[in-house]
């Protein structure tokens, strides 16, 4: 099989250093790639928001399936073109996207499929806004104000200041403002061919940028599993009323969903309830289930995209997972760019590590950052004690000016599970 995987993060290298494992894997191509990439796939330098140039490409590497990492390429209808052209592809199409691409549409969706989610509102002018932060004012509970379009996982505000919260609001023509979900937060992710769809494990992500949640809210800091905590069920919970009625529901609109659905989850007083949909892989949770997943990736994403799923089970490995981000100084407000890294060889000498990168560039022969978000370490061990001393090993030995990442990634899951483990 004949692989084209597009994009150029941390998401995108874990995607390439699972696909290669596959035994029918014949060749993996990504467009554009980066530094990290390039050492175990061939890439090109295309602009991959211009459709036309990267069904050509496709063409002409007699490609048999494409597999589209990031959110805008989507949204740009890459699939849609593709389809036109008879490749084989997973990822939705323009339409089915705008469930990350259209907080509001995601809204609407997931109304008339039944699935349970926070109350909101969506605004469009400044006595709307006001209106829908009157409906969900109570004392020391947060206000939830997402702008209704692509953010970059950047798009959300959660605050007690009202004043901040509408400030925010203002800076979209739409937003959706929402009732705040109590309860930790989980991601679980589903692949679908349009009809059927298949759970994957799930995962917790830190979206702030300091140790114990300080800071803004960024693409990601750092992310674990399994979830020793989480109910037993949950996959097959999520499945039943989140993943599987959401399918169902877009296919009754005319725009069935091929690609992984992303459920947000809050793990409320009230059961589960969906945060946000995205529709593709996220990041840094990518990261740390990519390295469990036993099943061959490249085979599983082509039945996804070709409408074979039916019958298809997942198989895990029993270690967990847990990867740290190194950010670059100043983000994720002003990331200090172009500095040199060293020590990114380290996941060489240390037993199940890698090293994905996510903002990198070679500058001659010189490894240097290229964006906020530079490296994403992930350890690998038997439980997550083991796996974080693994991937917190690896980053403290990698050298970036300025740079900064959470100390406190699955620490708290760790030290709980460990003392489960004693009684």
């Amino acid at each position: 099989m004949r692989v084209l995987l597009i994009g150029s993060g941390g998401r995108e290298h874990a995607l390439a250093a699972a696909l290669i494992e596959d035994p029918q894997l014949e060749a993996l191509h990504v467009a554009p790639g980066n530094p990290g990439i390039a050492q175990i796939a061939i890439c090109h330098q295309i602009d991959t928001y211009n459709n036309d140039a990267v069904v050509t490409l496709a063409a002409q590497l007699d490609i048999d399936l494409v597999v589209i990492g990031p959110e805008k390429p989507l949204v740009n209808g890459l699939a849609d073109a593709l389809a036109k052209a008879k490749i084989a592809c997973f990822g939705p199409s323009q339409a089915a996207a705008q469930l990350e691409g259209s907080k509001d549409f995601a809204k609407q969706v997931m109304r008339d499929a039944g699935v349970p989610t926070a109350k909101s509102f969506t605004c469009i002018n400044q006595a709307e806004i006001e209106s829908a932060l009157d409906a969900f004012t109570r004392d020391g509970i947060p206000y939830v104000v997402k702008h209704d379009g692509l953010a970059a996982g950047k798009g959300v505000v959660v605050t007690t200041d009202r004043a901040e919260a509408l400030a925010h609001a203002l800076l979209s023509p739409r937003v959706v403002i929402e009732e705040y979900l109590d309860g930790p937060e989980v991601s679980l992710f589903g692949i679908s061919d349009g009809k059927n769809i298949v759970a994957m494990q799930p995962a917790q992500d830190f979206k702030r940028a300091y140790d114990g949640d300080l800071g803004l809210n960024t693409g990601g800091m750092g992310a674990y599993s399994p979830l020793p905590w989480a109910p037993v069920d949950i996959v097959e919970q999520t499945l039943r009323t989140v993943l599987q009625p959401t399918i169902a529901e877009m296919n009754a609109r005319n725009t069935p969903f091929v690609g992984l659905l992303y459920a947000g989850l809050a793990l409320t007083s009230q059961g589960i309830r969906v945060i946000e949909f995205n529709a593709r892989f996220g990041d840094p949770e990518t990261e740390v289930l990519l390295p469990r997943l036993k099943t061959p990736l490249a085979q599983l994403l082509y039945r996804a995209a070709t409408h074979g799923l039916e019958g298809t089970t997942l198989e895990w490995s029993e270690d967990a997972a847990v990867t740290v981000v190194l950010a670059s100084e100043g983000y994720p407000e002003s990331p200090q760019l172009g500095e040199p890294i060293t020590g990114v060889d380290r996941s060489h000498i240390i037993e199940d590590t890698y090293i994905f990168h996510a903002g990198t560039t070679m500058r001659d022969g010189i490894l240097h950052s290229s964006g906020g978000r530079v490296l994403t370490v992930t350890g690998m061990g038997k439980d997550l004690a083991a796996a974080r001393s693994k991937a917190y090993e690896v980053i403290s030995g990698i050298t970036l000016r300025g740079s900064h990442y959470r100390k406190d990634i699955a620490l708290t899951a760790s030290q709980s599970a460990s003392q489960s483990g004693e009684k």
